[in-house]
């Protein structure tokens, strides 16, 4: 088989990996997406209940629905808002339907090297063609050639810890039983009860750590007793709940005025400036212990949304230039770090902004971003459009930008995303002076919602 002959490997079959193949069919190459969960959107199927803030018609890939159109697909109404379920049901399964037997189920990547040489070796390495080495569900090993690889595998598996210093708090482990690191379903009667009439602590401040206390607040409508203590390792300012009625995206804007409702009402009380170093027992609850030796009132369970980070241990073979802080691309790093990233959007990028010292290696989707909070789904179409037409060879389009982003109404960008993935806080980057927040006026929710 010639090299031209050879598939493109992309690793996850989710939104960005599935738009990648779509793109790569449309530009006459072959794609073979390796997905180890049992079906499309596998990691999107697990926050099924949480409701996206970008509508159908930012989250539908322009050459996915070109594939899926004559198969008499039907796009939902583009203006309404998709849970992660039914983006997962009717869009992500559907299209995964039609690429067939280029989407592989069951096919966990362990690892991917040039045949024949370790990240030493020099000799002749831009020569070799890819190996990837594959798991199957029935435990069977393969490996597998590739002429390119796409990693949009995501973050989903490796939730960032509640420890203010980026690694697990003394006595968070053995906590486990009472900790959830993603937002839970709250229609679920079992979850409910979980957290009916109990102190619960939310730590984080990004789209996550929103949804969870609004969804905490209603659930004290109904459960007296049931209160939310929001863990903050920053102050209140005046982008803490986002950019309200200024955004783009209104039901971002409401998620954030939702989350103001929710402690501005009494349902959840802000404790800011606080990073936790121990989670110690008392008794059935947990004791939250900051670094500056505060103590917090006992807690019967707390969830944590500070953020995700990638693995890119399947790559550890491959010459990778990724940043220090962020763990993105280096050239993508500077666009996205929220130490120092303003106003407005994150500029769209592709296939310069994400390329390696390795060669026709890529990482897109939320991986890419690394520990950065502001990644959209638009921002990876654009990113797969711009890489499959550098691997086609059509430069032109590689470099072109077909892509605007919404604003977010906010200095700074902590938080602001399409999936579930609430990122660490960013202590500034500002454009302005932050105002600070008087609390304890209602804001409305004006529309949308997660």
């Amino acid at each position: 088989m010639s090299e031209q002959q050879l598939p493109v490997v992309v690793i996850g079959a989710g939104p960005i990996g599935l738009a990648a193949a779509a793109h790569l069919v449309d530009r006459g190459l072959e794609p073979l997406v390796l997905e180890a969960g049992p079906s499309a959107g596998a990691a999107v199927r697990e926050w099924s209940h949480v409701r996206l803030f970008s509508t159908w018609a930012e989250v539908v890939d322009p050459a996915a629905e070109k594939l899926l159109a004559p198969m008499g697909w039907v796009k939902p109404d583009g203006a309404t808002y998709p849970s992660g379920g039914d983006w997962a049901s009717r869009y992500l399964q559907p299209l995964a339907d039609v690429l067939g037997d280029k989407v592989r189920f069951g096919a966990r990547v362990t690892g991917v090297s040039r045949v024949g040489r370790d990240r030493v070796v020099d000799a002749e390495r831009e020569q070799q063609l890819f190996t990837v080495h594959v798991v199957n569900a029935d435990g069977t090993e393969q490996r597998l050639t590739a002429r390119a690889v796409i990693d949009a595998s995501g973050t989903w598996s490796t939730p960032s810890p509640a420890g203010g210093d980026g690694l697990p708090a003394l006595g968070e482990k053995a906590a486990a039983e009472h900790i959830s690191y993603r937002v839970p379903d709250f229609k679920d009667p079992a979850v409910r009860a979980r957290y009916a009439g109990k102190r619960t602590a939310v730590v984080g401040s990004g789209a996550s750590a929103f949804t969870a206390l609004a969804y905490l607040a209603d659930l004290a409508k109904e459960a007296p007793g049931t209160h939310a203590v929001w863990i903050l390792r920053r102050g209140i300012g005046g982008s803490t709940f986002g950019g309200g009625e200024s955004d783009q995206l209104p039901a971002r804007g409401a998620l954030g005025l939702r989350a103001k409702a929710a402690v501005d009402d009494g349902y959840a009380s802000a404790v800011t400036g606080f990073r936790t170093q121990a989670v110690e027992r008392d008794a059935e609850q947990l004791v939250l212990v900051g670094e500056d030796g505060r103590r917090l009132d006992p807690i019967d369970e707390a969830i944590v949304l500070t953020g995700f980070r990638p693995d890119t241990s399947v790559l550890a073979e491959l010459r990778l230039n990724l940043d220090e802080r962020l763990e993105a691309p280096v050239e993508l790093a500077p666009l996205i770090d929220p130490n120092v990233h303003s106003c407005g959007t994150v500029y769209p990028h592709g296939a310069k902004e994400l390329a390696h010292p390795e060669q026709d290696v890529y990482v897109v989707g939320m991986k890419s971003y690394g520990r950065a909070p502001t990644f959209l789904a638009m921002t990876g179409y654009e990113q797969v459009r711009s890489i499959t037409a550098a691997l086609a060879g059509d430069q032109d389009a590689a470099e072109r930008v077909e892509l605007t982003l919404p604003e977010s109404g906010v200095c700074g960008g902590a938080g602001l995303f399409d999936e579930p993935e609430s990122a660490e806080e960013s202590g500034g980057g500002c454009c302005a002076t932050p105002a600070v927040v008087q609390l304890g006026v209602g804001a409305p929710i004006t529309s949308g919602g997660c």
